[in-house]
Formats: C-alpha cells, sequence, structure tokens
C-alpha cells in the first residue's frame, strides 16, 4: 500500500475535557465517513488551558486520560490509524508532556513522542510564552513505520528546527507531521513558510492539523490546517479557523520521486565553520 487517505482535524479546544474529547470523536467519524486511513488532531486536543495550575487540576497520566481513551476506541472502531497530534499528560513533579500518541487498526498503541523545543518568548503584541515552566521537554525524535509509509512526528514549534525533520527525512520519513496550535500572529507571518518549506527541503509530505480560533482561555490561533506534498504544492488546506476536517490522498511513491529530482539529502555532506575578522585601521 503506497496510497492513503489522510485527514487533518481542526479543532478549537477548550477547557473543558470532556467537550474536547467529543469533538474529537465527531471529526474522526467525519474523517472516516469520507475514506480516511490516518487522522491527526492538533496539538494541545483534550485540553487548551492558558493557566497552570487550572491546567494541572484537569489533566491526568496517560493510563487515566480519556482521549488517549476514546482515540485507541476509534481507531479500532474505524479501522483507522489515529494520531493524537498531542494532549498535556501529567509526569510528576508538577511538570507536564505534551505528547504525542499514534493509534493502530486494532486500537494498540504503537508509539508516543514528547514535544522537544519549548515555545519560551515575549511578542512584541504583548504576549508572553514559558512553555518549559510547566512542560518537560521530550528528549527524542520518533519514525514510525507503517504499512504505507515512514512517519516523522514533530509538534507546534518544533517546526522551526529543520534539523528534527532533515533527521527524520535521512531515516527515510516519507511523511512529516506538525500537529500545532499556532499563535494567529505567528501563523500569519509564517505557517505557510515553514509548512511548504520542510516538505520542500526533505522531499517528503506534510500533514499539520491546528488549532484554529477565539479560545476559552483568551488565546487566538491561526487554524489553516494544512497537507502539502513533497513539490510543496498544497493539497489540501482549511483556509480559516473554523472547525473541519481536511482530506488528501498521498502517494508516497511521489517522495521518492521529489528526491530523485532534487537529491539534497544523497549530496549532503559535513563541513566545517571557517570564520573571519575584519580589523579596522586607524590612519
Amino acid at each position: 500500500m503506497t496510497t492513503f487517505r489522510a485527514a487533518a482535524l481542526q479543532m478549537r479546544s477548550g477547557m473543558t475535557v470532556a467537550t474536547n474529547v467529543a469533538e474529537f470523536e465527531r471529526l474522526v467519524r467525519d474523517a472516516a465517513k469520507q475514506g480516511a486511513h490516518y487522522v491527526q488532531s492538533p496539538e494541545m486536543t483534550g485540553l487548551l488551558v492558558r493557566d497552570r495550575a487550572q491546567l494541572l487540576d484537569n489533566i491526568t497520566d496517560e493510563a487515566k486520560d480519556p482521549l488517549v481513551a476514546r482515540a485507541a476506541r476509534l481507531a479500532r472502531e474505524c479501522g483507522l490509524f489515529v494520531h493524537v497530534g498531542s494532549t498535556a499528560i501529567a509526569v510528576g513533579g508538577g511538570k507536564v508532556a505534551n505528547r504525542a500518541f499514534l493509534f493502530g487498526p486494532d486500537g494498540e498503541r504503537i508509539a508516543t513522542y514528547d514535544k522537544i523545543h519549548m515555545f519560551d518568548v515575549d511578542l512584541d503584541n504583548g504576549e508572553s510564552w514559558r512553555e518549559s515552566a510547566t512542560y518537560a521537554p521530550g528528549e527524542a525524535t520518533l519514525v514510525v513505520d507503517l504499512p504505507m509509509a515512514a512517519l516523522g512526528f514533530a509538534i507546534c514549534y518544533d517546526l522551526r528546527f529543520p534539523q528534527l525533520f532533515r533527521t527524520q527525512a535521512m531515516t527515510g520519513a516519507q511523511v512529516l507531521t506538525a500537529p500545532a496550535a499556532f499563535t494567529r500572529q505567528t501563523g500569519e507571518a509564517h505557517w505557510h513558510v515553514l509548512t511548504r518549506a520542510r516538505a520542500i527541503e526533505n522531499g517528503a509530505f506534510l500533514i499539520a492539523a491546528a488549532q484554529g480560533g477565539r479560545h476559552e482561555d483568551g488565546r487566538e490561533t491561526y487554524g489553516h490546517s494544512i497537507i502539502v506534498d513533497p513539490w510543496g504544492k498544497v493539497l489540501a488546506e482549511a483556509a480559516h479557523d473554523e472547525p473541519a476536517v481536511v482530506v488528501a490522498d498521498i502517494d508516497v511513491e511521489q517522495s521518492r520521486a521529489a528526491r530523485g529530482k532534487i537529491p539534497n539529502l544523497a549530496n549532503a555532506r559535513e563541513f566545517n565553520l571557517a570564520r573571519a575578522f575584519y580589523a579596522e585601521t586607524v590612519s
């Protein structure tokens, strides 16, 4: 199987886990009706809340997490691969993992991935984010070999670190992922450039399900869930910030073909850094 149908779920997760899980199920079932073999939800599918204390009060470990249980059941019932883009998981010591899950059509968990790069920034519109104050960063990138493709994992801010995707591509990943909750400001400026660039420079498909709109905790996210082919062509996009399902057919042979036309992965070389300094002379 080299061709499959992928779906990216665009959500507007809020501060009530049960409501978010119900919306996740609605969108997964919608994607299944459209013939999807693989479904991806956005970053922080299960709960999107800025207040740290409120976050910690509403999450649990993965064994008890209701979204994790629902995703496993839906994967089995619908007979598809379900990729929870991420959700907040308590890991002890007052820390949280921003963790992705992948379930197979039998409902069994295949793999998990913890977001590596923490978004610590002060934006010029007054927004301030310190993910490292709450979240424990992951330490390993992940590629999963599925029957239809090798799938690389990333989450949101990871999208800005091309070396992560290059490592995955060099080990054979044909489909890259970047489920996200991009802020409106950064999304408007960089979302399309970054998603298309990661696909082009690695000769790979990129699937990025996104959060969109104004959330209960006051934040605004950009939406525009997107699926890009290895040549940088946008195959499907939610051209808005409303909840939606975007679907595209993925032919992984196009990854091989793109890498044959632009063999930058094969042509990559190790190199040293040279640096020169100009010393101004005073006459």
